[in-house]
């Protein structure tokens, strides 16, 4: 390989260098290349794109396409599994170090945590931030359909900001589609928000600016903390990107599971069925009653046949329902390449 470095080969399946791109393309249209071809671009061997053919060591055959995109959609699921995981450490840690400092009793704009101890205070801070946001307000809707007047208890405030030409972006689970408060919501929005949605998010976030953001701190929402460190904002912006590309824009369908009789939201219940969580979590986490979680779990087993919960798992699995969806499902989102208030918390 003489003649070629490898600083234009430090990439991944993803990203394709363009060399790289026309001798896969190659082998993947012909069933196999020369060995030779593939000597200017060893990041096909390296990314397990192209491996020897058996039959005749002096020519490579290509992975099927569709393994490489399994292998590409996996990658990202585990990613964000393990992101949503450290969001909830980090939170935990943040609040065992504010406990530390103890509580501030006034607005400090200089402290990098602050304890915000019941709902007024809460909604004092967060209507600071408003005013004095300028360009961007992101957050993280959990739960599901948005009841209308809450919607609409904000909708002044947003529309202010929307004046001063701030844009919104909002992650919802994919129940709140099915409320049309948040479509009327968005409508009268306008450009200036978009909202996606997931099979499941984090914890409530509400970031200002990208230099101020506000998450709960207990369940009942009753405490909050006021983060204002740069790391820890910085940490928390790019766990809302990453979640951010994953999600399907409201005005657009959810993908089809590709199995008969199987929605998309029983795809995900049998993913964490199989996870080994109880239908309460299962509810909780997709944002969905408990009641309307065991009636599409009833509609899971009649359609995989299964008589009972142990024969449920096998059958999930049987079916490839225990993980993320596979590569050819997700392809028409899956590209090489509405706001409740921002001040209820």
């Amino acid at each position: 390989m003489a003649g070629h470095g490898t600083d234009a080969h430090t990439h991944g399946a993803d990203r394709l260098c363009e060399a790289g791109n026309r001798v896969y393309s190659r082998a993947v249209r012909r069933g196999r290349v020369p060995r030779a071809d593939a000597e200017p671009v060893p990041c096909l061997l390296d990314l397990a794109l192209l491996h020897p053919d058996p039959d005749d060591m002096q020519w490579l055959v290509p992975t099927s396409p569709q393994e490489v995109m399994t292998r590409l959609l996996r990658g990202v699921y585990e990613e964000v599994t393990a992101s949503q995981a450290r969001v909830g450490t980090t939170v935990a840690a943040v609040e065992w170090y504010a406990g530390l400092g103890g509580r501030e009793q006034g607005p400090v704009e200089g402290v990098a945590i602050r304890v915000l101890d019941g709902l007024p205070r809460i909604r004092a801070a967060m209507d600071q931030a408003t005013e004095r946001c300028t360009s961007e307000v992101l957050t993280v809707q959990p739960g599901g359909i948005r009841r209308e007047d809450e919607l609409s208890e904000g909708l002044h405030r947003a529309l202010e900001m929307c004046r001063r030409g701030v844009r919104m972006r909002d992650l919802y689970t994919h129940v709140a589609r099915h409320g049309q408060g948040l479509h009327n919501y968005m409508e009268l929005m306008g450009d200036a928000a978009e909202a996606r949605t997931l099979d499941e998010v984090p914890e409530r976030l509400i970031l200002f600016d990208r230099t101020v953001a506000f998450i709960p701190a207990n369940s009942d929402r009753t405490i909050a903390l006021e983060l204002r460190h740069p790391a820890v904002v910085d940490y928390l912006v790019t766990v809302f990107e990453r979640l951010w590309r994953l999600g399907i824009p409201l005005t657009s369908p959810l993908p089809e599971t590709g199995i008969d009789g199987i929605t998309h939201r029983e795809r995900s219940i049998a993913a964490l069925l199989a996870e080994g969580h109880q239908d309460a979590v299962v509810a909780e986490r997709l944002g969905i009653s408990v009641r309307t979680c065991r009636a599409h779990i009833a509609r899971l087993s009649e359609t995989l046949g299964a008589a009972s919960r142990t024969q449920l798992g096998v059958r999930i699995a049987q079916a490839g329902l225990d993980g993320p969806p596979r590569a050819p499902e997700l392809l028409p989102v899956t590209a090489p390449g509405a706001p409740q208030s921002p001040t209820d918390l």
